[in-house]
């Protein structure tokens, strides 16, 4: 939904983006000098209960982190909240959206519950969030153990529409970035944000996605890039731009016990009752797969369009999808290949790489926008061979894994390579991705870890539609429903109007808004 409402501003907007864009530029708050802070030092880190746990598996693992897959949504939570509760130092946060509901709250209630220990914690977030959670964020702020950034902020707090007019080439650039670093030793990255769709517990829309846990020598490379995204000019504290102040943390506290009365959220503490993840890695238990990772993310001054085009992160994906042999699978929340890209992927599928595409359908997605941009290079993708599968959409299930459930929007981004290695992030393969927001992500060297994703791929058949090419040059989708197999000519589970609509958009250049 962040998707959707920013494209009905970009739209609300539209008329005036080209007008204020020559007469106003970039306009910024202002720049003032903030104490800097920079990530724990290693030997406090290797002297916490974290780092003791972890000692002996890295020291016997030279140059390889571990890695720990964080398919379940309901597992992904429970080990957030667990390693906030283990943290002894530090807490480095970064998210491009972090909700008001009930596993925000919650989460925010786990930061200052660490904050309370003596925890530093450090939340990086990027200002696309509702203005709702401001005052749970002043209220975490208030303690003199945190600070709160916001990056690329936008100055207008109750009408952004504003911020759109009179500053679009900035605001339209956004910090798509996801961490979540203990103690500088245990990491976790991937797809999800925070919030109830992310984690299985929202009404309405949710999403499967995934997320790696880390620890070893990539762990300091994540925290390494958290201290330049902190320091960077698009970080502004919170104090700077929001003018209210809370003087103590009484409305987070009151916000955490109204949340935890719900009953989805006894569901979630049940989930962290249940979940033995971190005490495994705290007991040495944990397994894990050590693979040689390495970190691949965004020069922030992307943020404001200032980044070389070799610190970006697409410079550096491009040469690891440019060494695949044999095959290629690109799983894409958002997958709007552009006229290059797929020109790309067709020249490498014509030397003879097997290319498979996992995506969402139309009635699958969040944004038909999105689909618009996509859809239009099917048959392109297509007659090169390229296989395509669409992700359905179905009955509500809560604990999801990533390809479990036919219920949610597809979110995860994930490259897999000649099964030697995988890509797992916060990119996607759309133009937003490559060119407006900040990405980060991993490469895992890892034959193993690959052959158990592609294997989950391989499952991703039933639950989705495998679109295919008539003839005549004509898409149909084809699906396994109960055995058999069921064959649509149209946009599966769409009317017409919606169908129209979305072709109506892909006629129109809007790929420079997705």
């Amino acid at each position: 939904m962040h998707k959707l409402k920013a494209i009905f501003l970009y739209y609300g907007g539209l008329l005036f983006v080209v007008i204020s864009m020559s007469l106003t530029g970039c306009q910024a708050p202002p720049p003032i000098e903030w104490e800097s802070s920079t990530a724990l030092e290693m030997e406090l880190a290797s002297k916490t209960k974290l780092g003791l746990a972890i000692a002996l598996g890295v020291s016997e693992h030279t140059d390889a982190s571990g890695i720990y897959t964080l398919g379940e949504s309901r597992n992904a939570f429970a080990s957030r909240m667990s390693l906030a509760g283990s943290a002894e130092q530090s807490l480095d946060i970064q998210y491009y959206i972090w909700r008001k509901d009930i596993t925000g709250t919650l989460m925010l209630k786990a930061l200052l519950d660490a904050a309370e220990r003596g925890v530093r914690v450090r939340l990086l977030l990027d200002d696309m969030n509702d203005n709702e959670l401001e005052p749970l964020l002043l209220a975490l702020n208030s303690h003199k153990n945190v600070q709160i950034r916001l990056f690329n902020p936008f100055i207008y707090r109750s009408f952004r529409i504003i911020d759109y007019i009179t500053a679009f080439s900035r605001v339209n650039r956004r910090m798509h970035n996801k961490s979540f670093t203990v103690d500088n030793t245990v990491t976790i990255i991937g797809g999800r944000n925070i919030g109830d769709e992310y984690f299985g517990a929202s009404e309405d829309l949710m999403f499967s996605d995934v997320d790696v846990l880390a620890i070893g020598p990539v762990v300091a490379e994540v925290s390494a890039d958290f201290d330049r995204y902190w320091a960077s000019e698009s970080a502004f504290p919170l104090q700077q731009i929001i003018d209210t102040v809370a003087t103590d943390s009484s409305l987070l506290v009151q916000a955490a016990e109204q949340v935890t009365e719900s009953d989805n959220a006894a569901d979630f503490f049940e989930a962290l009752k249940n979940d033995s993840s971190i005490n495994s890695l705290l007991q040495q238990d944990l397994s894990m797969v050590w693979a040689t990772t390495f970190l691949i993310s965004d020069d922030p001054a992307k943020g404001v369009g200032k980044a070389d085009p070799d610190e970006l992160l697409t410079a550096r994906l491009s040469k690891v999808i440019g060494t695949t042999e044999s095959h290629l699978t690109i799983v894409s929340s958002y997958f709007v290949p552009t006229q290059a890209g797929t020109e790309a992927l067709v020249k490498l599928a014509s030397s003879g790489v097997k290319i498979t595409i996992i995506t969402n359908s139309l009635e699958a997605t969040d944004v038909a926008a999105v689909h618009a941009g996509y859809a239009r290079y099917r048959k392109q993708l297509l007659a090169a061979g390229v296989q395509l599968f669409e992700m359905r959409a179905g009955e509500q299930q809560t604990n999801m894994a990533m390809f479990g459930s036919s219920a949610a929007s597809l979110h995860a981004k994930i490259f897999t390579i000649d099964s030697k290695r995988i890509f797992i992030g916060s990119f996607n393969f759309d133009p937003r991705s490559a060119n407006l927001n900040t990405e980060l992500g991993f490469v895992i060297e890892s034959p193993e870890l690959t052959t158990k994703m592609e294997e989950s791929f391989a499952n991703a058949s039933e639950h989705a539609y495998r679109v295919m090419l008539n003839a005549k040059g004509d898409l149909y989708w084809l699906e396994q429903k109960d055995g058999t197999e069921v064959r649509h000519d149209h946009e599966p589970n769409m009317g017409w109007w919606k169908r129209f609509g979305v072709s109506l958009l892909a006629l129109f250049p809007i790929e420079w808004l997705l």
